[in-house]
């Protein structure tokens, strides 16, 4: 009986189709659960009921669970950093304190607990791999590049700096902190960051992170 339940949630019902505007719901949902449970513990019931959606209404969309959890990871969304978003405070320090927002600090966290929680499917699953550096690494990399770029523009920075290393520092240590040593990445620690790291490793000094706090 139980296989025969199973196998009606799986199959999609002939005719009826697609409904697109309950996926950003469930999707939100599965990174809800994904971030709480990691992937071993996420069911399709647990988000079913965090989306208020049917079980069927999720299986119609993803037949499994690693297709759905790829699909959410795959649209989470990254706010503040395409180019025209980016501030331009006229120094370089300026710019990448200006980006600390409390919400690209609470999106930063919540993708990196997500990350945390699919550890264990990477291996099985690249594609999920190359998604999450997609949505984690790679918008913050280009962030980090262009605004490097634009320093050495104005010639605030030198031209010979190794642009790909330095705009990867942040997310690499953001991610040892809170997946190896489970501690908050905040302000105080993001400031540190910029001024310990990034700014000695282009030529400037670090600011006066009680005066920017």
């Amino acid at each position: 009986m139980w296989a025969a339940m199973t196998q009606l949630d799986v199959a999609p019902k002939l005719g009826r189709k697609r409904d697109p505007s309950r996926d950003p719901e469930i999707l939100d949902a599965t990174l809800d659960v994904l971030a709480e449970t990691g992937y071993d513990g996420l069911t399709i019931d647990a988000v079913a009921a965090r989306a208020k959606a049917g079980k069927a209404t999720v299986y119609r969309r993803w037949a499994s669970k690693s297709d759905l959890v790829i699909d959410a990871v795959g649209c989470m969304k990254n706010r503040g950093l395409d180019p025209e978003e980016l501030p331009d405070t006229g120094t370089l320090r300026g710019d990448l304190v200006a980006m600390i927002k409390p919400h690209s600090i609470a999106d930063a966290k919540k993708k990196l607990l997500v990350m945390a929680g699919v550890v264990s499917m990477m291996s099985k699953h690249p594609e999920l791999t190359e998604a999450m550096h997609e949505v984690l690494v790679a918008p913050r990399q280009r962030a980090n590049r262009f605004l490097l770029e634009r320093a050495i523009a104005r010639g605030e920075i030198r031209a010979d700096i190794d642009i790909d290393t330095v705009s990867l520092v942040s997310a690499a240590m953001a991610s040892y902190r809170t997946l190896m040593l489970r501690k908050p990445v905040d302000r105080a620690y993001l400031l540190s960051v910029i001024d310990g790291v990034i700014l000695p490793a282009v030529g400037l000094p670090g600011g006066d992170r009680s005066a920017a706090s």
